[in-house]
């Protein structure tokens, strides 16, 4: 079973857009560890699954000269959260919705996780997904001199139970930045490239980026912004997929790709 794929981009491109939270995929091996009944996870895995993000990167990936590189998780994240900090210093921790969930998004028990269990985990699937992206980033600075992360993702309009501000707006796009890893040119191209929708924020539900621990706040040749779709910019109330609002929003992305490929030389 495929537990990440790497989709090559052009050589002289920095950009990774990068896919963590699309799939619905558990493995039959980690199934028996979840307590939760069938109609429950069906549930959890319709609020907490970015569903149909990658195929709004795919199509931006495909209007954009040079192409980007992307990088998409192939399992839930409720195998493991990659995004999550793998130790204390992750917040969410506190509502049992760290690197390793233990709840659901309404508090219930998602599976009991010693710390055996969740270092098995960590090992199995967290460390080597990290180790991939780590690479992926090292790969593009060394071709290009540095690297550009756009990580997309998506979110409910109601906010789930377990948000830590769940009172914030919420936006038709939540831009997400870094201190440390997203200058101001980059949130302003985010802005320009998304404009034909009707609201856009920043930091709002949502705040923060994806950067690898091994470069985070430690390297400036990385760039990283977070893209967060309200999810009925794109999907009908059943949650199926409309494909010229993916179409639109994938050109929007494409847009912000080509910036940010210009932006960061």
């Amino acid at each position: 079973m495929n537990t990440r794929t790497l989709i090559a981009g052009d050589t002289s491109s920095p950009v990774i857009l990068h896919v963590p939270h699309a799939s619905r995929i558990i493995p039959p091996e980690i199934r028996p560890s979840l307590t939760v009944t069938d109609e429950q996870l069906a549930a959890e895995l319709d609020e907490i699954t970015d569903a149909h993000t990658d195929v709004i990167a795919q199509h931006a990936a495909q209007s954009v000269t040079p192409r980007p590189w992307t990088l998409r998780n192939d399992l839930s994240r409720l195998v493991i959260d990659p995004e999550r900090f793998p130790d204390k210093c992750e917040q969410l921790n506190a509502v049992g919705r760290g690197a390793v969930y233990t709840r659901t998004c309404n508090g219930e028990v998602l599976r009991n996780a010693d710390n055996t269990t969740r270092d098995a985990l960590l090992d199995n699937y967290f460390h080597p997904y990290a180790a991939a992206m780590s690479d992926l980033v090292t790969d593009r600075i060394a071709a290009t001199g540095r690297a550009v992360i756009i990580d997309v993702h998506s979110y409910p309009t109601l906010p789930s139970a377990y948000e830590l501000h769940p009172d914030g707006q919420r936006p038709a796009l939540c831009i997400g930045a870094d201190p440390h890893h997203t200058p101001p040119w980059l949130i302003e191209a985010a802005y320009a490239a998304f404009s034909p929708l009707e609201d856009i924020g920043t930091d709002t539900p949502f705040s923060g980026t994806y950067v690898p621990l091994d470069r985070y706040n430690t390297d400036p040749r990385v760039y990283s912004v977070m893209i967060e779709l309200r999810r009925d910019q794109y999907l009908t109330e059943k949650g199926e997929l409309v494909d010229i609002a993916a179409e639109n929003l994938g050109a929007m992305l494409g847009r912000l790709v080509d910036a940010a490929d210009r932006g960061s030389r």
